[in-house]
């Protein structure tokens, strides 16, 4: 079995909530990281005990229990937005690993409550404070890991996009380079300059010499 395919099979096993409390920038990273025997099977608080069962079956392990250093497991929660004080600064919509949040530059933002994995990684950044965490109501299930891992995925391809748009906008403009046809005419062009300077030069010097003659 590759180191890649084990990897997939263990992030088949993750629930994609993209929260980074395991230590790594989302599942995929995490999972990568187990496959290649760097990190515990034990850091994931949204898959619980049962998470860790499941990877310790995959893996051959003994079962470890949950590293609480990690957060503590519980019901599913999504993120509210107080409306009224929302500023409009943009801010938990970077954070949101799944687009889960929408909303334009000093407008108010709303969250997609059925897209939000829970992960709370907006309510860091908001300069207000107008963001909670709050029951959503039902579990996460395997078709909501599914659709977030896609929807992770489109996110990161699309802040790469960003960032390479943003860097070649940024990067200063390479000198135009003339083409083979443009240079040789440009040469002939400055031979004849020269010949004609010459040609000044020595009219201007016999003229000295000779003033009678001019």
């Amino acid at each position: 079995m590759s180191c890649r395919s084990l990897a997939d099979r263990i992030d088949a096993l993750l629930p994609q909530t993209q929260c980074t409390k395991c230590g790594y920038d989302g599942c995929r990273p995490y999972a990568d990281a187990i496959a290649e025997g760097t990190a515990p099977i034990n850091r994931c608080p949204p898959g619980g005990d049962e998470g860790i069962t499941a990877l310790a079956a995959l893996l051959q392990t003994p079962v470890l229990p949950l590293d609480l250093e990690r957060g503590e497991p519980g019901p599913l929660l999504v993120a509210r937005i107080d409306e009224s004080h929302c500023i409009g600064c943009t801010l938990c919509i970077q954070a949101c690993p799944v687009d889960a949040i929408v909303g334009a530059n000093k407008h108010m933002h709303t969250v997609l409550a059925d897209w939000c994995t829970g992960c709370d990684l907006c309510v860091a950044p908001c300069p207000v404070d107008c963001i909670q965490m709050v029951p959503a109501g039902r579990a996460w299930s395997a078709q909501d890991a599914a659709v977030s891992r896609q929807r992770h995925r489109n996110h990161l391809a699309r802040t790469e996009r960003l960032a390479a748009d943003n860097a070649r906008l940024m990067a200063p403009e390479a000198p135009t380079q003339a083409s083979p046809v443009q240079a040789a005419a440009d040469d002939a062009q400055s031979e004849d300059r020269k010949r004609s300077a010459i040609e000044s030069a020595l009219a201007r010097a016999r003229a000295r010499r000779n003033p009678t003659q001019s």
